[in-house]
């Protein structure tokens, strides 16, 4: 009987032996980025051993990790009825009610989470942290509280001080994140992702070189680490849009390296919808649509792909296809709509609208996109991008009023990557909308007004500006104003010296200075006017309108 009861307990030890390496498997696979794998992984160690609390709800961070919400939920309600670690699926419980914006019920769960840890326990410490950075708001100073109270307890716990690293990255500390981060990969020389996070702080302070330096590092010691790769595509990503000199090579290498992070992950239709997005990024919208036919072929019902097949049909110039795409992701009301759904909605809905001469948009379907771009901007106020590019091309086709009210958008927004060239492009189409309008669409011009002064503001050297404000003062009868706006760009074109005055184009926008500040003393000041359009007279003898002019003043 005593054989037996040892027999037993060994194989008990053993099972947990077994289990708990299964466990640090799909951890491993969860840091990988290899959520398939883990799935599978926990999906398994839960069959065998429903008791095993800890591995539902890493199951549902997995889920959450995929934003299937429903599943996360299932997995945590359902770790909550095991005997062991149990308390941690309250954890995941509280990210999503910070998802959720419960911030108390949060942090009741995480209360419950951490109720009955032992003196020495700091893990649940450590997921409670990762929940407030995983949330879909984060909060980075909670996480770093939580955080430094396990490594209180344990000062050289590695997950605790990468945790802490992507915490103070969250909260825009780079060297507080850096000191981390080092001291997470010191403590343990596996945990690769905490050497990749200093290629990242790399890539954030735009040191394009010194973060694929870094990044190849880790391909040193690992050339099969998944999320790496993912990095190297970002970083040539945005080295192609700050350098567009080297764009085209850094783009394809960018693919390059996403392809090979997928190749190293997995390709489920949740890894295809990751790669989806980064084309996206990238504006590869013919791969987009070719990838999003594949992944119909996977799943012919989850909606998220119709977003991905609108939006590289517009992109592609099919915008029957994408009008009917987003029509149907924005109208299933189990998707989570985003600020470009609505703005690749209403810019089909604007380009269905095109008149066949290409000079004109119809009203009602101008109106009806205009009305989708506002639910977008109501969002995300800086998604302007594809909207700029739209009302540069009705710039083009001098339909300018409708460019003047899609540039507007990214006009009024500060931290637009398109706000001075708004601006500009919204103060000319306000007023070219306005130069043979009668009547005259005061308040739009009154606005393109003020986008000038932004400009100014933006780009005090930028003096044509002054040319541009003095003109659609002039189309608003404001005599005061233009006259001004003349002179200071006046005074910056020959500060600028004789070469610059002598420009013919230059010498144009002078002439027209002078004849209508002329114009503008003639009932008040003549002998100021007859100063002005004598100086129009020494740059071109034969200016008909100063010659004019100054006869009928002298009469």
């Amino acid at each position: 009987m005593n054989k037996f009861k040892i027999f037993t307990l060994g194989l008990m030890v053993a099972t947990a032996a077994v289990q708990a390496q299964d466990l640090t498997e799909a951890k491993k696979a969860i840091d990988a980025e290899q959520f398939e794998k883990a799935k599978s992984l926990l999906k398994n160690i839960i069959k065998d051993n429903p008791k095993e609390g800890k591995a539902s709800f890493l199951l549902g961070n997995v889920y959450l990790a995929q934003t299937v919400v429903d599943s996360a939920k299932l997995a945590y309600n359902s770790g909550l009825k095991a005997e062991d670690d149990a308390n941690f699926n309250y954890i995941g419980l509280g990210q999503i009610d910070l998802n959720n914006k419960k911030v108390t019920e949060a942090r009741s769960n995480f209360e419950l989470a951490a109720k009955d840890m032992r003196r020495k326990d700091v893990e649940e410490f450590i997921y409670i942290g990762r929940a407030y950075l995983n949330a879909e708001n984060p909060d980075c100073k909670s996480a770093i509280t939580i955080i430094n109270r396990a490594l209180a307890i344990e000062p050289q716990n590695a997950e605790a001080l990468l945790a802490l690293g992507d915490a103070h990255y969250c909260d825009k500390n780079q060297n507080e994140a850096y000191k981390a981060y080092s001291s997470a990969y010191d403590a343990d020389k596996t945990l690769l992702r905490a050497k990749m996070q200093m290629g990242v702080l790399l890539k954030g302070a735009n040191s394009w070189e010194e973060a694929i330096k870094s990044y190849n590092e880790v391909i040193a010691v690992n050339p099969n680490y998944g999320p790496v790769y993912r990095e190297l595509a970002e970083t040539y990503y945005r080295w192609a849009r700050n350098k567009p000199a080297k764009a085209g090579e850094n783009m394809q290498k960018a693919l390059t390296n996403y392809d090979k992070y997928m190749s190293l992950t997995d390709y489920s239709i949740h890894s295809r919808m990751r790669r989806a997005d980064f084309l996206i990024l990238i504006g590869d919208y013919k791969a987009l649509e070719t990838e999003a036919n594949k992944m119909i072929e996977l799943d012919k019902v989850n909606p998220r792909i119709y977003r991905y097949l609108g939006y590289a049909a517009y992109e592609n110039g099919n915008v029957d296809v994408a009008i009917k795409s987003m029509n149907d992701f924005i109208n299933n009301p189990d998707t989570k709509k985003i600020a470009s759904d609505y703005m690749f909605l209403g810019l089909a809905k604007i380009k269905k609208g095109m008149a066949a001469d290409q000079k004109s948009v119809d009203a009602t379907a101008f109106n009806e996109g205009l009305g989708d771009i506002k639910k977008g901007i109501a969002l995300d106020a800086t998604m302007t991008d594809p909207i700029s590019k739209e009302a540069k091309d009705l710039f083009g086709k001098r339909i300018f009023k409708e460019a003047a009210l899609l540039f507007e958008f990214g006009a009024n927004v500060k931290d637009s990557s398109n706000y001075l060239e708004d601006n500009l492009y919204f103060g000319l189409s306000a007023y070219y909308a306005n130069v043979n309008a009668d009547p005259k669409d005061m308040d739009l011009l009154k606005r393109g007004d003020a986008a000038f002064d932004r400009v100014l503001v933006a780009k005090p050297d930028y003096y044509e500006a002054f040319l541009y404000k003095a003109r659609i003062n002039s189309a608003m009868d404001n005599d005061a104003v233009m006259v001004t706006s003349y002179e200071k760009y006046l005074a910056a074109v020959n500060a600028k010296g004789a070469e610059e005055v002598s420009n013919p184009a230059t010498k144009a926008k002078i002439i027209e200075a002078y004849n209508n500040m002329g114009a503008s003393f003639a009932n008040t000041d003549k002998a100021k006017a007859m100063e002005y359009f004598n100086k129009s007279l020494v740059l071109d003898p034969t200016n008909q309108y100063a010659t004019e002019s100054l006869k009928s003043l002298q009469q």
